[in-house]
């Protein structure tokens, strides 16, 4: 993340950290600005000074702001605010950008005429979502912050990989460790003693449009980005395939959420894997395959009429998943609770 603050200093936080912290002028009078903006950022021995890029491959010079703060750029406080607000700006944008872009030219609306359909429902995703995203980066940023602090293993250029084939191996080892450890951390949620807490919010959305892709209860939400978070930590990876690969994590979030059924893939994990997930609740935990479904024996293959437009749409199939979704709900909720939307409908009587 260090490449993502080091944009956001030189273009933005220096101005806001000068104008809201400024430095003294004596102390602004006597410092010097280092030009040499190559240092390597691998170590904590190897912290930048206060106005250096953060790292080599990108190397932005520094701003005419950069010495006129109290904060400087190498104070751990204001990486953590930085970062923080990084965070939450870079969820929010991807999120509706992303969302809203599925949701015009790729979600079928005739989901809305579907019997577990939620009124309001849009509404409702994109309400928890903005609840959410808040308070996930709060718990996110701590390992952005150990990046930037150099403790992790990313590095810059391709020349600085174990070899030179790991610039390649890193995606789909990243993709495998990502979907093992996501795959396990789902299906924990889907544990009687965590499941009505955390992960229950996410699964009011039977039919779920783009806009329920983020919206989770928080601790659910970042539970389940963890194992991004980690894998730095455990394997060295690109900077630039980490930005890469933290916006393709959000955009696939997105897809498997958009109702449309392209891949019938054994492999792949796609959107109509996760709709019979939200469907049938205990089936289909993976993120990216099905892979560890299948060792698992949770794997569940996608009903074959949902490719079909004139079938995904027919009465007679929307019955039949409500049918079985229904009892499916009773053994996991138990007689308590046999109404799965009340509390999105409870919601919804605030939206109206």
């Amino acid at each position: 993340m260090d490449i993502v603050l080091d944009v956001f200093d030189t273009f933005l936080f220096d101005r806001l950290y000068a104008t809201a912290l400024p430095r003294p002028l004596t102390a602004v009078a006597s410092h010097k600005v280092i030009k040499d903006t190559s240092a390597t950022f691998s170590s904590r021995r190897e912290l930048p000074t206060a106005i250096q890029s953060l790292n080599q491959f990108w190397n932005l010079p520094p701003s005419q702001y950069a010495v006129l703060s109290a904060w400087p750029r190498d104070s751990i406080w204001r990486q953590t605010l930085s970062l923080y607000l990084v965070t939450w700006l870079f969820g929010f944008v991807v999120y509706f950008i992303c969302a809203s872009l599925s949701y015009l030219f790729i979600f079928d609306h005739a989901t809305f005429t579907h019997p577990k359909y939620l009124k309001n429902q849009v509404a409702l995703e994109i309400k928890q979502a903005l609840q959410a995203l808040p308070i996930m980066a709060v718990f996110t940023v701590p390992f952005f912050v150990c990046e930037v602090q150099g403790y992790a293993k990313l590095y810059d250029a391709p020349a600085d990989a174990p070899f030179w084939l790991y610039n390649i191996l890193q995606f789909p080892l990243f993709i495998c460790f990502t979907d093992f450890f996501i795959y396990w951390i789902h299906r924990g949620l889907h544990h009687p003693r965590v499941y009505k807490t955390l992960h229950k919010p996410h699964h009011k959305w039977i039919m779920p449009t783009p806009y329920a892709s983020h919206a989770f209860h928080p601790l659910d939400g970042f539970a389940q980005s963890v194992p991004y978070h980690v894998f730095p930590f455990v394997f060295p990876l690109n900077k630039i395939a980490y930005v890469v690969l933290f916006a393709f994590i959000n955009i696939w979030t997105v897809f498997i959420h958009d109702g449309e059924y392209v891949a019938n893939s054994s492999i792949i994990n796609g959107a109509a894997c996760h709709t019979m997930h939200h469907l049938y609740f205990n089936y289909n935990y993976g993120q990216f395959t099905t892979i560890w479904d299948r060792f698992g024996g949770s794997y569940r293959k996608p009903n074959e009429e949902l490719f079909k437009r004139e079938s995904k749409m027919s009465k007679r199939e929307w019955e039949r998943q409500c049918k079985e979704m229904e009892t499916v709900q009773k053994e996991v909720e138990g007689d308590d609770d046999r109404d799965y939307g009340d509390e999105a409908r409870r919601l919804q009587k605030k939206v109206m």
